[in-house]
């Protein structure tokens, strides 16, 4: 057992190490290196609706995006349930204050989501000092002042038919904001201008399209050009390159220019999960249909599906949730409630434990220990390792569908009604 708590504060060690940015923001969706960890110390291990809640504030409306922590303020999107009206909301970081709740889009007729899983505030927004930026998919993307909330710029013309609603959320790098559209009619990424919103690039996908189901079922309508990913901006050889995952096929950018760098080609579609990256490969969902993690080799040019494919793993992958990269192990939560072990170089298991529930949030990790978000509202932690170690579970009302962000001390947790700060 002392070895195993030794491994856990050994694997946050390195994590802190590793880690560029301070802990003190949560800027994008999985926190500043977009892979969910954080160097935080210092927050709690359990809590309920009486234990260690800072406080806690009730979130009108139905949205799944990730809170944004950015010095006093917090920030997130919400939306009617019927998609009619899209707002902006601001927190008071250390009261829990709305500051701001503002109205940004009206739409008179959105289409209906079809299923209960997604929301149309379901993007989450990204911060720097001074601006937020917040996106709906095509329904509207805006760039707010933080200081003085107005609205710098906001874009209404970027089309895309989202079908399931919009999921992709906007990331951050240099002068641009880049965005992801994998609709039922088209399917590209593109890049604004940060400071002015005006269309920088814009990249179609290559994807081969033939709208037919894994079983060869011919679809007229539907899910199979459809995807819900982020992309990630990792440096590879001194050079940027920005992997994105779509319905069949996956693929690294120029996130300067939009070009094409490589592609890998599969059947799945819907693929919904943030890859992460380590060891020369990105880990990839190629979503439903062919639920699989892949583990993609990176530096290729062109197609590299026949020369790239390190290794796959097929047996209880995510749709949702995004995996964590601990160390030399790759630690998978499905939407069922069963948690896996791999060795992320070779996508060997090392043990696989059905903890129960549903998951659609992605998990932490923080001072060596992985937390996974329910949706049915339990918190359940573990110490990474090559044996499962759980440590604590906790309780909240309403459940979690959006993913957590800590900033400080503290976990900025959304349930399906509230937004809470957990700290000690």
């Amino acid at each position: 057992e002392k070895a195993m708590q030794f491994l856990g504060v050994w694997l946050w060690c390195a994590l802190l190490l590793g880690q560029g940015a301070g802990s003190d923001n949560w800027t994008e969706f999985r926190g500043a290196n977009g892979d969910g960890s954080s160097s935080a110390i210092g927050v709690p291990l359990t809590w309920s609706e009486t234990k260690n809640v800072r406080w806690k504030t009730p979130i009108p409306g139905r949205g799944w995006s990730t809170p944004m922590v950015y010095g006093k303020q917090v920030w997130l999107t919400t939306a009617t349930e019927d998609g009619h009206l899209m707002y902006v909301v601001c927190v008071d970081r250390e009261s829990g204050k709305v500051l701001l709740n503002r109205e940004l889009f009206q739409n008179p007729k959105p289409e209906p989501l079809g299923n209960d899983v997604n929301s149309y505030a379901s993007p989450s927004p990204t911060i720097e000092k001074g601006r937020v930026y917040v996106h709906f998919g095509s329904y509207g993307t805006a760039c707010l002042d933080t200081r003085t909330f107005k609205t710098v710029w906001e874009r209404r013309n970027l089309p895309c038919r989202h079908y399931r609603g919009p999921s992709s959320s906007p990331i951050l790098f240099e002068n641009l904001l880049i965005l992801t559209f994998d609709g039922a009619d088209n399917q590209y990424v593109a890049a604004l201008d940060k400071k002015k919103g005006d269309t920088v690039w814009k990249t179609d996908r290559s994807a081969e399209w033939n709208d037919v189901d894994p079983t060869g079922r011919i679809i007229a309508d539907g899910d199979l050009r459809k995807a819900h990913s982020t992309p990630l901006i990792i440096n590879v050889q001194g050079h940027p390159e920005m992997v994105s995952t779509g319905a069949k096929a996956a693929y690294a950018y120029d996130p300067r220019t939009g070009k094409e760098l490589w592609k890998v080609d599969y059947r799945g579609f819907s693929a919904s999960f943030r890859p992460v990256v380590g060891f020369g490969m990105a880990y990839i969902p190629t979503g439903y249909g062919h639920s699989d993690l892949w583990a993609v080799r990176l530096g290729g040019k062109g197609n590299v599906t026949a020369s790239n494919i390190a290794w796959k793993y097929s047996r209880n992958v995510p749709s949702k949730p995004s995996p964590l990269l601990i160390g030399d192990l790759l630690y998978l939560i499905d939407d069922s409630g069963v948690l896996t072990c791999l060795e992320a170089q070779t996508g060997k298991e090392v043990w696989k434990e059905r903890i129960g529930g549903h998951y659609s949030a992605s998990p932490i990790v923080v001072e060596g220990r992985i937390y996974c978000f329910s949706e049915e509202g339990k918190t359940s932690v573990f110490q990474p390792g090559r044996t499962f170690h759980p440590l604590a579970d906790s309780q909240l009302p309403d459940g979690f569908m959006a993913s957590p962000a800590i900033a400080g001390k503290a976990f900025f947790l959304r349930t399906k009604t509230h937004l809470y700060r957990i700290e000690q």
